[in-house]
């Protein structure tokens, strides 16, 4: 049996069972299709390829793809296949904003090539200056000469010393980057590099979302390499459920049991976690998140960092920079910021998994 019907299987073993009375009321298991997205499950129950419900005229379509070096899935009711109209958005803004396409946007930015930017460059661009500020800089988007000095999975950590980290930070900092008048990106350096990972799938997320709005979709559930955004009902008319992954140590991912469903829509959500992706050495844990401030992996107790606001972009960004700041100082940031709403999954002073959230 299949990882993925495993969970299908136990999913709706749950659903079959007494309702648990639980402190959120609004969450529920009503499960329908279950779409794995790294740290986070969307489920829908139905066919993924063809429509599962019909309205009237309307029916529930399903498209699914590659973009961003990730996967994406969406769900959404309407008239007509609308597969053309997504593919064209979400190929605008892999041409701006992915660095795994060569001829993009934030490619030639980073290559010095040209600095010439487009729309969607200038709004991620502007976003990330505002959560950074709120943040206090634990969301970085220069932190690029820092995440390929470290390497993916930290390949390259045995040629890391301080005083590398040290060269390179002189090189990070919002305060080394702008966009002037004509829309052309001005550095304080050739060496200033530029990394959208944290906030552009999520920004994709919402370039599809508002697309499907904007030709009358009222009903769908767009998701990009885990985040995703929600509006209306599910194909069965009731919210939207999504999962949260239960952290655990596991570097292959095979165990993908659930922390917690949530039963919501018209919102957007995203989650960072460290718990599948780092080293230990000497005792100590090595995350795969940098802090852009030290150049350092962060070390401490958060390992799941769930964030929902009105957009994906803002979800998926805040995210990232919960992972940075800790439990406290993402604390204190949500207090500031009443939008937002969090679900983190942190190790108490035992070690023991723990839940802190904020407006669920």
């Amino acid at each position: 049996m299949s990882m993925l019907s495993k969970l299908n299987e136990d999913l709706n073993r749950q659903m079959d069972q007494p309702a648990q009375k639980h402190p959120l009321r609004w969450w529920h298991i009503p499960l329908l299709l279950l779409l794995v997205a790294g740290t986070v499950f969307v489920i829908v129950r139905g066919d993924r390829k063809t429509a599962t419900a019909v309205h009237g005229q309307k029916q529930y379509l399903k498209c699914e793809g590659a973009v961003f070096g990730t996967f994406y899935h969406i769900t959404y009711e309407a008239e007509a296949d609308m597969q053309d109209s997504i593919d064209a958005v979400l190929q605008r803004i892999d041409s701006s904003l992915s660095p795994f396409n060569k001829q993009s946007v934030i490619t030639a930015i980073n290559q010095n090539e040209s600095m010439t930017t487009d729309a969607d460059f200038r709004r991620v661009f502007s976003l990330a200056q505002t959560i950074s500020a709120a943040t206090d800089g634990a969301f970085d988007i220069t932190v690029a000469p820092l995440v390929n000095a470290w390497g993916f999975g930290f390949r390259n950590k045995a040629d890391i010393t301080d005083a590398l980290i040290d060269s390179l930070l002189v090189h990070v900092g919002m305060n080394l980057v702008a966009i002037d008048e004509q829309g052309m990106v001005v550095k304080a350096d050739t060496a200033v590099m530029l990394d959208c990972s944290a906030i552009a799938k999520g920004y994709g997320v919402d370039a599809v979302a508002d697309m499907l709005q904007a030709h009358g979709v009222d009903n769908y559930m767009v998701e990009i390499g885990g985040e995703v955004r929600l509006k209306g009902y599910n194909p069965k008319g009731k919210l939207w459920s999504i999962g949260i992954v239960k952290p655990d140590p596991d570097p292959t991912g095979q165990n993908q049991e659930l922390e917690e469903v949530l039963t919501i829509t018209d919102i957007a959500m995203a989650t960072s976690g460290n718990y599948r992706n780092y080293y230990e050495e000497g005792n100590r844990r090595y995350a795969h998140t940098i802090d852009p401030r030290t150049g350092w992996p962060v070390q401490h107790n958060i390992l799941s960092s769930t964030v929902l606001a009105p957009d994906c972009a803002t979800a998926d960004a805040y995210a990232t920079a919960f992972m940075v700041l800790g439990l406290e100082q993402a604390q204190a940031v949500l207090d500031r910021h009443p939008e937002l709403r969090a679900y983190f999954i942190y190790a108490d002073e035992q070690g023991n998994n723990a839940v802190w959230r904020k407006g669920m």
